[in-house]
């Protein structure tokens, strides 16, 4: 069935596609269709950063931006859901198109630019929820914020959904937003972490609980950049990473109609890229540090092949797209299999 829905939609635009997907859930949510329809996905419980995921496969953020449509998503067996990037102040994005498919490559390019409704709207929806599973809500700057002001709009960020979130997440790898990614290098890096992990301790003693924080960073490192990375984070003290967002390499789409798109590319052309990081961070970190994979999964080999490169949980989007709910249980029954023979 999914496919012949997937089809439909594939005949609009990308962006007014995605938001009628998300709506038609939400309504079929409410019809009570969905728990019916949702694949049965027998629980795998994992413990990672001190919380209890249900199954170690999630849906990442960027499908749900502003949290509007978690009841509905929540019900389709997700072990946990990630909503954002969410900016301090509502901001519009990059102008339109800015989302384009490579159906050929199972792959998508997009440079939505962080267009969200901002931490009140969001925080709002999270409010009214009546999902109860495991909630990560992932923060980023405004676009207009300059680089050197960028630990303030994070601090914002983390001091909002603190009190809401189960773990938070800063996107400082998103290559939509003009000068995010060099957050990630040298001493600005090591700043915004140490911003970050004051800002989480604060927030303990105000709210009285311990909210684990991840960084999300970009496949597109050398080895070099990673075991900087991967000795920034340990020196940090937080809490998790989370590799990879999307790549701005065209290497493995190169001819394609839409190769010269400006933007983030995700989905099956970004899977060795992403296990590549892994496969690194992992050297570096061992046990010391729980990395969630994404980037490329689109069915339960690439999901198991992060688990045995050594991360702990999976997300998916771009796959999630192209498959459907059935991608989160075959995921699930692939990291069973590892998990058994481990």
């Amino acid at each position: 069935m999914y496919g012949v829905i997937r089809n439909l939609l594939f005949r609009l635009p990308p962006e007014r596609a995605h938001n009628i997907a998300l709506n038609g859930l939400d309504i079929a949510n409410r019809l009570g269709l969905l728990g019916t329809l949702a694949p049965k996905i027998d629980a795998l419980p994992v413990n990672v950063m001190g919380l209890d995921f249900p199954n170690p496969v999630g849906l990442a953020a960027g499908l749900d931006k502003n949290a509007d449509h978690l009841d509905a998503l929540g019900t389709l067996g997700f072990g946990f859901i990630e909503v954002g990037t969410v900016t301090p102040v509502a901001q519009p994005g990059n102008p339109k198109p800015r989302m384009f498919r490579l159906p050929e490559h199972q792959a998508i390019i997009n440079r939505m630019g962080f267009n969200n409704e901002g931490l009140d709207h969001l925080l709002d929806r999270v409010d009214r929820r009546r999902y109860q599973g495991v909630l990560g809500i992932n923060v980023g700057k405004n676009k207009d914020t300059p680089n050197e002001e960028s630990e303030s709009d994070y601090r914002k960020g983390i001091s909002a959904v603190y009190s809401r979130a189960d773990y938070i997440t800063v996107n400082v790898s998103s290559p939509n937003t003009p000068g995010l990614r060099d957050l990630q290098f040298g001493d600005s890096l090591k700043a915004l972490l140490q911003a970050i992990k004051s800002e989480q301790a604060g927030c303990e003693k105000r709210f009285g609980r311990y909210v684990p924080i991840a960084v999300k960073i970009a496949p597109d490192m050398d080895d070099e950049g990673i075991r900087f990375m991967a000795s920034a984070l340990r020196e940090s003290g937080l809490d998790g990473v989370i590799a990879t967002n999307t790549t701005v390499s065209r290497e493995a789409v190169s001819g394609h109609r839409h190769a010269g798109e400006a933007g983030g590319l995700s989905g099956a052309p970004v899977r060795a890229a992403s296990l590549r990081v892994i496969q690194g961070l992992y050297a570096e970190l061992g046990e010391s540090l729980p990395i969630i994979g994404v980037g490329g999964i689109t069915d339960g080999e690439s999901a198991a092949e992060k688990i045995r490169a050594g991360a702990k949980l999976v997300q998916v989007y771009t796959g999630f797209i192209y498959r459907g709910p059935e991608l989160i249980r075959e995921a699930v029954d692939a990291i069973r299999k590892v998990s058994a023979e481990s």
